[in-house]
C-alpha cells in the first residue's frame, strides 16, 4: 500500500482502536502513542517518495481525474504531513502526563487521531470539495477535544471556535458551489485549467469567498478574534496541537488555491493578501504585548506569525514562497513547543498568569533553557530557525522583483519591526517567569509533578527544541526542500500534468 493512503488509514485505524478499547486506559495510551509513531514513519516514507520532485497521485477506483476522487502528494503536502506527524507524536507523549483520566475515558486519544485524520486529508486531497469535507472532520474532532471535560471556560471558547468556523464553512461551500456551477468540476488541477474560462469578475468574487473562508481558519486580520478567545481554554496538550496545526491548514489552503487556481489577477488578489498580511502581523503582536496570561500571549503571537506566511504568499516570488514553506515548518514546531512549555510552568508554578510566576531560572534551569530556544527562535535571533524564516521573507520583500514595488519594501520593514516587538514580548515572558523572584507563596517546585510524569512532559519539549536547533544550524538542508516545493507551486503545470496525465 502506498504512503499516501497509509497517511490517512493510520490515524483512522488508530482512532477506531481507541474507541474499541475505550474502557482500557493503558491500551488507549499505547494506541495513542504507537499510532503517531507509525504515522511519523509513513510520513518519512512519503517524503522519500516525493522528495526528488515526483508527485504521487492516488486515483480511487482507477477513475481518471477529474471524474474520480484523487489524493495528491506533492512536496508541500508531504512536508506538511511530516511536520504534523512530528507534532502529533510530541503531543501524544506529553498527553500521557497532561491529560487526566476522565478526559481519556471520554475518548481523548480517539479524537486526537480523528483530528490528525482530518489534517492529513486536508493536506493530501486533490479535490476542493473534499478539502471542505476534511475541514469538517477536523472541525468536529477539534470541537470535541476543546469541549472534553465540560469546564465553563472550555465551553465558552468552544462555542466561539465552532461558530466562527461554521461561518467559514458556509463561505467555503458557497465558493465551491459557484466554481462547480461555472466549470462543472471541483478537481483542483482541472479547476486550474477550466477556471481560466470563467468571467473575470466572477472568478475574482469566488477568490474573495475563498479568502474569507480560509482567512477565518488561518486567523488573518480582521478574522482572527476567535483564536485568542479559545486556544487558552482546553488542556495544554490540546492547545499545543491546535496552535501548531489548525491555523496552518488554513494557510496551506490559501497557498494551494492562490498559487494554482486564482492567479489571473495577481495585482488584485495578492495585493489584498499583502495588505492583510501587514495588518495581521501588527495587530497580533500588539495584542500579545499587553497580555499577561501565558497562553493568551502565545495565541496572539500565532496571529502575528500567520501574517509572515501570508506576506510570503502575497509577494508571489519563488524566494517568498520558499520562505513561507520554511516559515510554516519552523513555526509549527516552535509554537507547539512554547505551548507545551507553558504547561510545564503551570504544573511547577500553579498558574498561567505571568504575574503569579517567577523564579524558574533558579528552580528549573532545564525548563528555562527549553523555553529560551523556541522563544528566541520565534523572535528571529540567529542562528535559530526563526531568523532564517524571517530573513527569506524580508529578503523577498526587498528584492524588488515583485509587482508591488515599494509596497513590498514597506511590508518588509513592517515585518522587521514586528520581529523586534515579538522579541520584546518573549523577553517579557522570560523576565516575568524565569528571571524575577517568585511572588510570595508561588515558588515553583518540581516536586509538584511526579518524576515519571516530569520526563513525559520534558521529553517532547526537548525533542522539539533539538529540532529547532537542527533547523537553525543546518538551514540549507531544510531550505532546499522549501525551495523545491516553491518551484512546484510557482509552476502549476507540474501539478496539473501529474494529476490529469498531461491533459491541459
Amino acid at each position: 500500500m502506498n504512503a499516501v493512503t497509509l497517511a490517512l488509514l493510520t490515524p483512522l485505524v488508530t482512532a477506531v482502536l481507541c474507541l474499541l478499547f475505550l474502557r482500557s486506559l493503558p491500551l488507549q495510551r499505547s494506541f495513542g502513542v504507537a499510532g503517531m509513531v507509525v504515522l511519523l514513519g509513513v510520513s518519512l516514507r512519503l517524503m522519500a517518495e516525493v522528495g526528488g520532485g515526483h508527485i504521487e497521485v492516488v486515483r480511487f477506483g482507477n477513475w481518471p481525474a477529474p471524474f474520480g476522487i484523487v489524493l495528491v502528494a506533492d512536496l508541500l503536502a508531504a512536508i506538511m504531513v511530516l511536520v504534523s506527524a512530528i507534532i502529533g507524536l510530541a503531543v501524544a507523549v506529553y498527553s500521557l502526563a497532561d491529560v487526566d483520566a476522565r478526559r481519556e475515558r471520554l475518548g481523548y486519544y480517539a479524537f486526537l487521531h480523528f483530528m490528525m485524520f482530518g489534517v492529513c486529508g486536508a493536506f493530501l486531497t486533490g479535490d476542493i470539495f473534499n478539502m471542505f469535507v476534511w475541514f469538517e472532520v477536523m472541525l468536529i474532532s477539534s470541537f470535541v477535544l476543546m469541549c472534553l471535560g465540560g469546564e465553563k471556560p472550555q465551553m465558552e471558547g468552544a462555542v466561539k471556535y465552532v461558530v466562527l468556523n461554521l461561518i467559514s464553512s458556509s463561505f467555503f461551500l458557497a465558493a465551491c458551489g459557484i466554481l462547480y456551477g461555472q466549470t462543472g468540476t471541483l478537481n483542483m488541477a482541472d479547476l486550474a485549467v477550466t477556471a481560466r474560462e470563467m468571467r473575470p469578475e466572477l472568478l475574482t468574487m469566488t477568490a474573495m469567498l475563498f479568502l474569507v473562508a480560509f482567512g477565518l481558519k488561518a486567523a488573518i486580520f480582521p478574522l482572527f478574534f476567535w483564536l485568542p478567545a479559545s486556544y487558552h481554554t482546553p488542556p495544554v496538550a490540546v492547545s499545543a496541537v491546535f496552535a501548531g496545526l489548525l491555523t496552518k491548514v488554513g494557510v496551506y489552503a490559501l497557498m494551494r488555491v492562490f498559487t494554482l487556481i486564482f492567479t489571473s489577477d495577481v495585482l488584485l488578489t495578492h495585493g489584498l493578501l499583502l495588505g492583510l498580511a501587514g495588518f495581521t502581523m501588527v495587530t497580533g503582536v500588539l495584542g500579545a504585548m499587553v497580555q499577561f496570561d501565558f497562553r493568551r500571549l502565545l495565541s496572539f503571537h500565532i496571529v502575528s506569525q500567520i501574517g509572515y506566511m501570508v506576506l510570503g504568499l502575497a509577494l508571489f516570488t519563488p524566494l517568498a514562497i520558499a520562505g513561507t514553506v520554511f516559515y510554516l515548518f519552523h513555526h509549527i514546531v516552535v509554537k507547539a513547543n512554547l505551548f507545551l512549555v507553558s504547561g510545564i510552568t503551570r504544573r511547577y508554578g500553579g498558574s498561567f498568569d505571568l504575574k503569579k510566576l517567577g523564579g524558574f531560572y533558579a528552580a528549573a534551569p532545564l525548563v528555562a533553557l527549553l523555553f529560551f530556544i523556541p522563544a528566541m527562535s520565534l523572535g528571529g535571533i540567529p542562528p535559530l530557525s526563526g531568523f532564517f524564516a524571517k530573513f527569506a521573507i524580508v529578503k523577498a520583500g526587498l528584492a524588488g522583483d515583485t509587482i508591488f514595488g515599494g509596497w513590498a519594501t514597506v511590508l518588509a520593514a513592517v515585518a522587521l519591526a514586528v520581529g523586534l516587538l515579538t522579541l520584546f514580548s518573549m523577553t517579557k515572558i522570560w523576565a516575568e517567569v524565569f528571571w524575577k523572584p517568585a511572588p510570595e507563596g508561588h515558588a515553583p517546585h518540581r516536586g509538584n509533578v511526579p518524576r515519571a510524569e516530569r520526563w513525559l512532559l520534558l521529553g517532547p519539549v526537548a525533542a522539539l527544541a533539538a529540532l529547532t536547533l537542527a533547523i537553525g544550524f543546518f538551514p540549507q538542508f531544510f531550505f532546499d526542500f522549501a525551495a523545491r516545493s516553491a518551484e512546484q507551486l510557482m509552476h502549476p503545470e507540474i501539478y496539473i500534468n501529474a494529476v490529469l496525465g498531461g491533459t491541459t
